[in-house]
């Protein structure tokens, strides 16, 4: 099969438009329908219904989409490893996270990974969605729980739990709870029941919800929790390293805690030897280790 018609079948059906596939591939559309003509001719099948608006793929045509789709990310996989000096790290690098951990942690440090490696591109993405890593939807992924999928190389970094925490200006006008029960008394700020999050923070959440708290705010991720804390909205549920991020926030009934949420590192067999892969799991080691110190600091102070 001609790699280069394969080439131009997938700008097209990614595109859309042959319009817009001979744009990106800098030709003319004549040039780009003849190309998906003879791969059709070829292959002695319709790969596009076409219509005013644009293009549409048949059956046929999604399976080859889904064929070059997969080729696609594997070539750039393979260019990945290729651009990587032995001494420098450069080029675009991949990252998903959940927007909590994404925005309360990760965010916050990433000056420090940009000044040692300035030619390097994060491209941060903040989704409860777990992106498939062979897929290469993602070059690296922190996530809240051991990933599942085949063919990755994974690190636990840490734990965290959830506890609770509210600004000292709404305990100053509420009063701070002394017991669980109390809580019956202020708003409970969380993640919806219903939205993806950790196991260990919806059983603590549904466990507070038996208190028959009279308000709750739910919000779809735990930035989303902190900037309500941070309003004097409540007391919500937050992950356990906000307590040496924002000292606008502090901790009430220490005791109630969920059980422990691990934090791993995964990404594909295949960016083993990727020195963007190896600068990024290295930077977040030691800032964990930084941050372990600040921890134990605290509790020292």
């Amino acid at each position: 099969m001609d790699w280069d018609k394969l080439r131009i079948f997938h700008a097209v059906a990614d595109a859309g438009s042959l319009t817009h596939a001979g744009e990106t591939l800098r030709l003319s559309q004549s040039a780009v329908s003849r190309q998906v003509r003879s791969l059709e001719e070829s292959l002695n099948t319709t790969l596009f219904h076409r219509h005013a608006r644009g293009l549409i793929l048949t059956e046929q045509g999604e399976l080859l989409f889904d064929a070059t789709n997969s080729m696609n990310k594997r070539l750039e996989a393979a260019s990945a490893r290729i651009r990587d000096s032995e001494e420098e790290v450069f080029g675009e690098l991949r990252v998903t996270t959940t927007t909590g951990f994404g925005t309360l942690w990760l965010a916050p440090r990433l000056p420090k990974l940009f000044e040692k490696y300035p030619e390097l591109k994060i491209d941060l993405m903040l989704e409860e969605r777990v992106l498939d890593l062979p897929m290469r939807e993602a070059d690296v992924a922190i996530r809240m729980k051991e990933p599942s999928q085949a063919d990755l190389i994974r690190k636990r970094l840490m734990t965290v739990k959830m506890r609770l925490y509210a600004s000292p200006a709404y305990l100053k006008i509420h009063g701070t709870p002394i017991k669980e029960a109390d809580m019956t008394n202020h708003r409970l700020i969380c993640q919806n029941p219903r939205s993806a999050q950790v196991s260990a923070g919806l059983s603590l959440v549904q466990r507070l919800m038996t208190q028959e708290i009279p308000s709750i705010l739910t919000v779809n991720n735990y930035f989303g929790v902190l900037q309500a804390v941070i309003q004097n909205l409540g007391i919500g549920v937050l992950p356990d390293y906000v307590t040496q991020e924002f000292d606008s926030v502090v901790p009430v009934l220490e005791e109630v805690q969920s059980n422990d949420v691990p934090v791993y590192l995964a990404f594909p067999e295949e960016l083993r030897h990727s020195k963007r892969i190896e600068a990024f799991r290295d930077f977040v080691q030691s800032e964990i280790i930084e941050h372990r110190k600040a921890l134990r600091a605290q509790t020292i102070n």
